[in-house]
């Protein structure tokens, strides 16, 4: 049964990459909108708790002027009344006034209404207790107003002092919260980027995983089609190489023998003719037409499969075949050999003797040179045979001459060598075959 066909991995592999993607795009934008929100609550919180801290400062600085003011007009030393005080008293009220209501509007801690009330009537009572002293100094009471000063608007001076140091203590106390929470969500946001480094790491090695198992199934059904091929191909060789074999047989020894005899009857029946006679000069012309079909047969066996290669070996036949090759194509054929000679297999004669005689063919067919070389080299270990040419060169796309390419491929892997389709400097193409001294007896 043939195996089944394997669906595809691009589909799989192309949903996870842009699941994949999408999962990046989509967590980085959250996460960078998740940093720019955070950074933008940040300076926001730093800013208004500044700004808050500025005011409660503000406050506390008048409420310590009050506090030098009243301590100048206790001074017996003191040349002015204390009415003097009053305008001094006025412009410390409004900036106090003014500063607790910009305090209010930046304040980041919710007061609880026991704080502002205590705040409001504290200020209130002091405000109060500041327009009494005011006014008994005003009526010439300077004893009485000081007597005030020292026991109501001093207390509640410090009164105050204290409720504002409190409330800035609270501000570094929540800005202390905030940077902790602040830290908190950095940290909270590291681990997401943790987990979601490691998922996506788990992502591609999943992926990658899948895509070597799907590789090896790939390439082992790669290495079957091709070892499917190359049994097709040697069975396609060997019975090409049967077929000629065959073919060459047959011409040569029925239709030879046939011609042979059929010259042989003529050239009697040319004897027992008289001389002179038109029947024997027609006789004698038939005979010669027998004896060329004679030789066209025999030369048409030797091309199909050349006997002479499983009797003499391949360095025979090839100083027999290259001149016949330049006779009927007019290519210049300059034949080198050197290196001791050794003896081939009658397998990987056919297969190099074919691999010359296609080289040869797309020269004469497909080059457009006049000239051609081959060398054929016995080194230690291998045999070398190279076909050259200076023609056009190995033309891409042309079918011929790639079904050639692929046969000689075949036929070199056959007798375990390597071929080379090389561009020798003067341009042209240069096949090199090379062949195991050991080759394979088993693949013709």
């Amino acid at each position: 049964m043939p195996p089944q066909p394997q669906r595809s991995p691009t589909a799989g592999l192309l949903l996870g990459l842009i699941l994949t993607l999408a999962a990046v795009v989509a967590y980085s934008s959250y996460i960078i909108w998740q940093i720019k929100g955070l950074r933008q609550l940040q300076s926001d919180l730093a800013d208004r708790n500044r700004k808050d801290s500025l005011q409660l400062l503000r406050v506390q600085n008048d409420l310590n002027s009050l506090a030098l003011a009243m301590r100048d007009m206790l001074d017996a030393d003191e040349p002015y009344p204390l009415s003097a005080w009053s305008a001094q008293f006025e412009r410390i009220r409004a900036d106090l006034d003014d500063a607790l209501r910009r305090e209010e509007q930046v304040a980041l801690i919710e007061r609880s209404p026991e704080q502002r009330e205590f705040l409001r009537s504290s200020l209130a009572q002091f405000w109060a207790a500041a327009d009494r002293t005011f006014a008994l100094a005003q009526n010439g009471k300077q004893d009485d107003a000081r007597a005030e000063i020292r026991v109501s608007l001093q207390a509640r001076q410090a009164a105050l002092s204290t409720a504002v140091a409190r409330l800035l203590v609270q501000n570094n106390e929540y800005e202390e919260q905030v940077a902790a929470r602040t830290a908190e969500i950095y940290d909270r946001v590291q681990r997401q980027v943790y987990v979601f480094l490691a998922a996506t790491l788990t992502a591609i090695v999943l992926t990658s995983l899948y895509l070597m198992r799907s590789n090896r199934r790939l390439f082992a059904q790669l290495a079957a089609l091709s070892a499917q091929r190359r049994d097709l191909a040697q069975k396609l060789i060997a019975t090409q190489e049967s077929t000629l074999r065959y073919v060459s047989r047959e011409l040569h020894d029925e239709f030879g023998q046939i011609l042979t005899a059929v010259g042989s009857m003529l050239g009697r029946a040319e004897k027992h003719t008289p001389e002179g006679s038109p029947l024997r000069t027609e006789l004698h012309e038939v005979r010669e037409i027998a004896q060329n079909t004679l030789h066209t047969v025999r030369s048409l066996s030797q091309a199909l499969h050349p006997v002479m290669l499983d009797e003499a070996g391949l360095e025979t036949t090839l100083s027999w075949y290259l001149p016949t090759v330049e006779r009927q194509t007019g290519i210049a054929l300059s034949y080198e050999k050197s290196g001791a000679g050794f003896p081939l297999s009658s397998a990987a004669s056919v297969h190099i003797y074919r691999i010359v005689q296609e080289a040869l063919n797309n020269a004469a067919r497909h080059s457009g040179s006049k000239q051609a070389w081959v060398r054929l080299r016995f080194l230690g270990d291998s045999l070398e045979v190279e076909i050259e040419d200076h023609g056009t060169g190995l033309v891409a796309g042309n079918p011929r001459s790639g079904i050639g390419l692929v046969a000689m491929r075949e036929r070199a892997q056959l007798v375990n060598g390597t071929i080379e389709f090389l561009q020798p400097p003067g341009g042209g193409t240069l096949i090199r075959l090379r062949v195991p001294k050991e080759a394979p007896e088993n693949h013709a």
